[in-house]
């Protein structure tokens, strides 16, 4: 029967990232940095919400775009954070974490053949659920732009199929961030033409030295923006599975249908667990926010000091490093890493055909775990790669 399977489906591959994560556990030794989930626990205010909610029998389902407190306080947040104001009992849904956010929204806006401009490399989970809206990824080459997508290069690829941008930033797998300046340059050539943008804003509290700011922010840019945004990175939820899409009235109807029929609504116990992140713990990601940067700092530090060229993130907590001068696929140099030096990395390619030639490293981990990850690397570039 299996030729029976949609087609669209069928073509769709496993993450590259789960790949190497699961093939990883046949090195039980290994210093693991490929995964891109915080190692701090969910603050215990929030678990205590969520107990609380059991034992107040809160295990029904809810509205479907979530319970009134939480649409509330997370229209309050996003305010109070970004300047960004949005009607909590219209314009915000509760999503099962900010991939499923994700999903509503291509399966909104898209038909089949519309065109979706993103950046390459990028997250990969973008582009099945494009294809299985029988449509297109455009990626753009954003690694002379320090992975920036930039206005000129999104302006060069607009067609009259092109349906949605998307600005995926502080960006997996790179780490950059796009500016208020660039943003706003990005507006001048998308403000006046009839075009999606779906900003993923999911690591916007873990940005740098500065505040983020989203590009709904922009004057004439909120009408047609979709942000995507949850609590799996900066409160350290990413089980709980609650993320949010803002979007004008007139969009968020739409994806509320799609939504209602995909799921009917998130977890309960997950959505009070959720309201307390959201305004006891408002401020949670600060502390995790200053340690990824003091990691960020040290692994970057070791990395050009080994030899790599590598490009300093100013948000999340990933560094994508160039392995091209040693001569190796990413894929074959992450595998030998692994097998002989003990450290699991995710290979570049595993972002699209442009991170061929790079490295993912996640120091979402412990000081501890970074430092004897890059010691390995070390020892493993000067014993590999003498010269």
């Amino acid at each position: 029967m299996e030729h029976l399977i949609n087609k669209q489906v069928k073509n769709i591959q496993i993450s590259g990232i789960r790949q190497f994560f699961n093939m990883v556990a046949k090195y039980p030794d290994a210093v693991q940095l490929t995964i891109g989930q915080p190692d701090f626990k969910t603050p215990t205010h929030i678990k205590e919400a969520g107990k609380h909610a059991i034992d107040e029998n809160k295990t029904s389902y809810t509205k479907n775009a979530g319970i009134d407190e939480l649409c509330q306080a997370a229209t309050q947040f996003i305010e109070t954070k970004y300047g960004l104001t949005y009607d909590p009992k219209t314009e915000v849904i509760t999503t099962i974490g900010a991939s499923q956010g994700i999903d509503i929204a291509l399966r909104t806006i898209l038909d089949k053949d519309s065109e979706v401009i993103l950046p390459g490399p990028v997250y990969p989970a973008y582009e099945p659920i494009i294809r299985m809206c029988e449509a297109n990824p455009v990626y753009v080459d954003t690694r002379e732009t320090d992975f920036k997508l930039t206005a000129a290069q999104i302006e060069a690829n607009i067609t009259s199929n092109t349906r949605c941008v998307l600005l995926p930033y502080p960006s997996n797998p790179t780490g950059c961030i796009l500016t208020a300046k660039e943003l706003i340059e990005i507006a001048e050539v998308l403000k006046e033409r009839e075009i999606f943008v779906l900003s993923d804003e999911i690591y916007s509290e873990l940005v740098y030295g500065q505040t983020h700011t989203s590009i709904a922010a922009i004057p004439g840019m909120k009408e047609k923006t979709i942000i995507i945004n949850g609590l799996s990175k900066s409160h350290s939820m990413t089980g709980w599975r609650i993320g949010f899409v803002f979007a004008p009235n007139n969009i968020s109807k739409h994806m509320l249908k799609v939504h209602q029929y995909n799921v009917s609504c998130a977890s309960s116990i997950s959505q009070h667990a959720a309201l307390s992140a959201l305004t006891v713990g408002i401020d949670d990601a600060n502390h995790m926010r200053a340690e990824y940067e003091k990691r960020r700092d040290y692994v970057y530090q070791r990395l050009v000091s080994i030899g790599f060229e590598v490009v300093k993130p100013e948000g999340a907590f990933y560094l994508f490093p160039s392995i091209k001068k040693y001569g190796m696929s990413s894929y074959e140099f992450a595998i030998k890493l692994l097998q002989e030096a003990g450290v699991a990395c995710v290979p570049g390619d595993a972002f699209s055909s442009y991170g061929e030639g790079y490295l993912r490293l996640s120091y979402a981990y412990s000081m501890e775990i970074l430092e004897e990850g890059c010691n390995r690397i070390e020892k493993f570039i000067r014993e590999q790669f003498p010269n």
